[in-house]
Formats: C-alpha cells, sequence, structure tokens
C-alpha cells in the first residue's frame, strides 16, 4: 500500500536492537540542542537518512526530540524518527515514536505517522490496533488520508468477514476525486481498485471486479488494471463458451459443426490459459463425444490442426494419439521436452563411439541397446516400439520377428 511517511513498514526486530531513545528526556550525550535547532537537526537527519546513514540520522532525531521543539517540529522529528528506526530494524522504537507523533495532533505529520504505524501493525498481523489506528487517521487526514483510511479499513472488515463494512469502506476509498486530488488520493484509489478487483475476480463476481477496475482507470492508467480487466473479459468468454458448447437438449436443434468446432477449440484454448488444464482436456472430449459425428469430425479436425502430414505411408503415425492428447490437455510442451531430451541423450549416446573411432562390436551393441532403450519410461515409449514391430511385420510379412520381450530382452 502506498505510504508517504518513508521507507515501508517492515515487521521484526533486529536481532541486536538499538538503543530506543524516543522520550524527550533522553537526551544525547553531549550538550542538549536548543528548541530553535531542532527544525535543523531534522533537515541535516533527513540528508543522512536519505544517503544511508540512518544510525546517525537517529541520534539528530533524537536530539530534535529532546529539545522540545513547538508542535509541529515536534512531530516531524518523531515522524522521522519512526521511519528512520524502521530502516534501521528496530519496529518497537519504530512504533513508538509514531504513536507519539500521532499524539501531538499536527495536521500534517500527525497523519503521516497514523499511516506508517497502521501499516506496521497491519504487516505484523496486529489487526485490531492497527484498524483502531486507521480510524484516527479518519478524523486527522484530509481527503487523501481519509481514502487511504477507509482502504485500510475495508481490508480490516474484509479480514474479519463483515462484508457489509468491507463494502461501505471500499466505496468510500473509490469515491471519485475532487478537481485538485493530491497524489496520495490517486494512488490510493488506484491501489484499491486493484486490489478490490482482485478480490471480486476470485470470489466469481466479475461484473463487479470491472467496475472496480475501470474507477481506477477512471484516475490514472495503469498495467495491472487493464490486466484485470482484461482477465473480467476472459471470464466472460469462457461463461458464454460454456453455454455454446453444451450438447442439445432433447428437441433443440444442436449447433452447426463449425460453430460447435470453434466453440469447443475456443472453450478449450481459454480455459488452458487460466491454467486449467483438466477443464480443457474435458472440452475437447465431450466436443469429441456429445455433439454428433459431424461435430466431433470438425473438432478432431481443429484439434489435429497444424500436425504434420503421415507422409507418403498414409495413414495416422503412431505418435499422433499422444501429440492429440498432449494438445487437449494443453501439456504440449512437456510432451516437446520430453522429445528433445531423449533425442539428446540418443545422439550423445551414439555420437561418442563415433568420435572415438570405436570398433568393438560388444560396446557397440551395448551403445545401440542403450540407445534404444532410451524412451521407455515415457508414455509413449511403447508406441515407439511397437511401431518397429509393425513396421517388420509389414516389410517381412513375419508377425513374429520380434520376440513377445522385446525390447526389454536386450
Amino acid at each position: 500500500m502506498t505510504t508517504t511517511s518513508g521507507s515501508s513498514a517492515r515487521p521484526g526486530g533486529s536481532a541486536d536492537p538499538r538503543p530506543r531513545a524516543v522520550d524527550p528526556r533522553d537526551a544525547p550525550a553531549g550538550p542538549a540542542p536548543s528548541a530553535a535547532e531542532a527544525a535543523g537537526l531534522c533537515d541535516q537527519a533527513r540528508d543522512l537518512a536519505a544517503n544511508g546513514h540512518l544510525d546517525r540520522a537517529a541520534e539528530l532525531y533524537r536530539g530534535a526530540v529532546a529539545a522540545d521543539p513547538p508542535p509541529p517540529v515536534l512531530a516531524r522529528a518523531l515522524l522521522g524518527l519512526a521511519v528512520v528506526e524502521d530502516g534501521r530494524g528496530d519496529t518497537a522504537a519504530a512504533r513508538e515514536a509514531a504513536r507519539r507523533a500521532l499524539e501531538t495532533g499536527d495536521a500534517r505529520h500527525a497523519p503521516r505517522a497514523a499511516h506508517h504505524l497502521a501499516l506496521s501493525l497491519e504487516q505484523d498481523g496486529e489487526g485490531a490496533e492497527a484498524e483502531r489506528t486507521w480510524r484516527r487517521l479518519l478524523d486527522l487526514g484530509g481527503p487523501g488520508h481519509r481514502a487511504v483510511a477507509h482502504y485500510g479499513l475495508a481490508r480490516a472488515a474484509e479480514e474479519r468477514g463483515d462484508t457489509g463494512a468491507a463494502e461501505d469502506h471500499w466505496e468510500a476509498a473509490l469515491a471519485p476525486l475532487p478537481d485538485r486530488a493530491e497524489r496520495l488520493h490517486a494512488d490510493t484509489v488506484v491501489e484499491a481498485a486493484r486490489d478490490l478487483a482482485g478480490r471480486l475476480l476470485g470470489r466469481g463476481a466479475p461484473g463487479a471486479a470491472l467496475s472496480a477496475a475501470d474507477r481506477g482507470l477512471a484516475v490514472a492508467e495503469d498495467p495491472e488494471l487493464r490486466l484485470l480487466r482484461a482477465a473480467v473479459h476472459l471470464e466472460h468468454a469462457i461463461a458464454d463458451l460454456e453455454t455454446a458448447v453444451e450438447p442439445p437438449r432433447e428437441g433443440e436443434d444442436p449447433a452447426a459443426p463449425r460453430t460447435a468446432g470453434a466453440a469447443v477449440e475456443l472453450l478449450a484454448g481459454l480455459l488452458a490459459l487460466r491454467g486449467d488444464a483438466d477443464g480443457a482436456a474435458a472440452v475437447w472430449r465431450g466436443g469429441l463425444r456429445d455433439h454428433g459425428e459431424d461435430t466431433a469430425e470438425e473438432v478432431g479436425a481443429r484439434l489435429r490442426r497444424g500436425f504434420a502430414s503421415a507422409g507418403e505411408e498414409g495413414g495416422a503415425p503412431w505418435w499422433e494419439p499422444y501429440l492429440t492428447e498432449a494438445v487437449a490437455t494443453a501439456s504440449a510442451p512437456a510432451l516437446a521436452a520430453e522429445l528433445f531430451a531423449v533425442l539428446t541423450r540418443m545422439h550423445a549416446l551414439a555420437a561418442l563411439p563415433a568420435l572415438e573411432g570405436e570398433a568393438n562390436a560388444a560396446r557397440l551393441r551395448e551403445v545401440l541397446v542403450q540407445a534404444v532403450r532410451t524412451p521407455d519410461e515415457l508414455v509413449w515409449g511403447p508406441g515407439l516400439h511397437a511401431d518397429l514391430r509393425r513396421r517388420l511385420a509389414e516389410a517381412t510379412g513375419d508377425g513374429d520377428l520380434l520376440p513377445e520381450d522385446w525390447p526389454e530382452r536386450l
């Protein structure tokens, strides 16, 4: 979530916590700075922190706090100390400083301290105090921080399962921006829109998710919102196509084979794109089984689209059932990887004796056996061996040329 108070709050503390002097009475060693010097110390500390010198920055912020400056400067010093202590890994000190900054009630820095504190508590799972802090922020800040607070309260309500309260806070967080909205407000609306659209899409409410994404895009262009919007359209397309591929009821005319085939192909492809390989396979199989012979022929042709021709021999090659299954289950890349792995292994086995000029017949036979048996453990391995048996039988007229336990006998 967007924060304006410096580095993001990080849960946990360091193994060797630094000193946590955040009370004005705990003045640093040396001459105590005056209240008039506190603002200058804050400027120095900010520059040091920006350049990674967190320990020295913390010392200066503590010095500014100890000087007991006017409330606006005190609030600034405490907020800066909270951010720096968080960056140093001392979560407890960071939160204590943020709480004290919040208590100042300063119009500029107290809301930022509340924001920082609430995020830290939320990230550590301390939801009750985080929610109380978000509510404090509602009363402290302007429109931008109120939007942030409503967004935090929406998440808290979601965690509690209070959908009514969550809806109210989502609506407030996504309210239209005023003409001169601050950057924090715009960023919050976009982030809240992303969050809500993702939640609604996961709940199976694509229409509501689309509305949330559009409200974010009305504020600013955002690639993630565009992606969520596309995912919504994907769900709508799947719903339409699922209706289109349903088998006709009794008395209904079936869809034209070309229409049914196209619907099956599109739906299977979209389900695979969604990551539902089992659903895609079920759609292909239903298209081959549930719509009559003409549609099955159309679906089969689409399923095998792009397959290499069988060549001069005619008929379907031995590998077509495996390739068809790979397309139907969206596992063609896995099949290709298996094939290349086997080809690489067989090539390596054959190449080494060729390069070395191996002449020993026993050694050469051993290499050939290893090459022939390379695909044994794969699903399509038996099909490859069966193809050799078929080819030998057709060439010699002897169906028993190979023993039954071939290639195991090798």
